[in-house]
């Protein structure tokens, strides 16, 4: 065997559990030892010696991550840079461990509604939230605005920022990278003010690594047709954008039954009016108003 991909024509063995490649030029290969073994999970022994449950591990997290593993690569790549910069002490730094920094994220599918509801929350309790743009590589949508909705960068630009520690939290989604800005946070508490950021899962996974302890809402469409049916209307999708979008629904309901506590409340975004009055509600219970 010289090619990795050659493997192929094995991997669907069901009982193969044994394979030898010694003296096979396939092994001069980088990474071979880990990829051959992510190839072929099912194996015991490769090349007479025993495949350790630790090297599958490390195998699958390198090659096919779970997203648990990729958002905790994404904070520590932060923590990292973050720690290359001049020290201070940040605005967003409370006196005490009993009372973290105040934030309130809300979370859900492409557009459930969570952007403009989240600009409603910011409007009604101006004395309390400011709205934090994320950074994002991907171009504005009809109707978003540069530095109101979100600061729309380029790829050098959001690389640039990652490797000047600029970011508490970075994911990527549809091919484009969102990131939630250290500036963006600390001129928020420097006003006095708590932070509401609105974050596709992949950011609230990386968000929940980090030191800070929001309250996460999560907004979804319980209607998968009119959900649907919404996103054609906009006219700003592909269909693979689309059909993306309505199959994680089930993806966010899944997570919010599975890990009870994992999100503080969820809210059904089918009717906004209905789910503004509802998250107000919930706002003014988490604020004791």
């Amino acid at each position: 065997i010289a090619e990795l991909r050659e493997l192929e024509y094995v991997k669907d063995l069901p009982l193969l559990r044994v394979l030898n490649l010694l003296k096979n030029p396939v092994q001069e290969q980088t990474d071979y030892w880990l990829l051959v073994i992510f190839m072929l999970l099912q194996l015991t022994e490769l090349d007479l010696k025993k495949i350790s449950v630790e090297e599958k591990v490390a195998a699958v997290n390198n090659y096919d991550p779970p997203p648990e593993v990729v958002a905790a690569k994404d904070h520590m790549t932060h923590v990292m840079y973050s720690m290359l910069q001049p020290q201070r002490i940040f605005d967003s730094t409370l006196p005490s461990l009993d009372a973290p920094y105040p934030m309130l994220v809300l979370v859900g599918p492409l557009a459930c509604g969570k952007r403009e509801l989240t600009h409603k929350i910011c409007r009604q309790f101006n004395n309390f939230f400011r709205y934090g743009p994320c950074h994002t590589t991907r171009g504005a949508y009809f109707g978003e605005e540069n530095r109101l909705d979100y600061y729309f960068v380029s790829q050098e630009a959001f690389d640039k920022m990652v490797k000047t520690g600029k970011f508490i939290a970075t994911y990527k989604y549809s091919g484009y990278y969102y990131g939630l800005g250290r500036d963006t946070v600390e001129s928020i508490a420097r006003e006095g003010l708590a932070t509401c950021v609105h974050l596709e899962i992949e950011g609230v996974r990386s968000l929940k690594n980090t030191y800070f302890k929001p309250r996460y809402i999560l907004l979804v469409p319980m209607n998968k047709e009119k959900y649907e049916g919404h996103l054609r209307r906009k006219g700003l999708f592909s269909r693979p954008e689309i059909e993306e979008a309505v199959s994680r629904v089930d993806m966010y309901i899944k997570i919010s039954e599975d890990f009870p506590g994992y999100f503080d409340a969820v809210v059904d975004t089918d009717e906004l009016d209905e789910a503004f009055t509802e998250l107000s509600f919930l706002v003014k219970a988490y604020l004791g108003l």
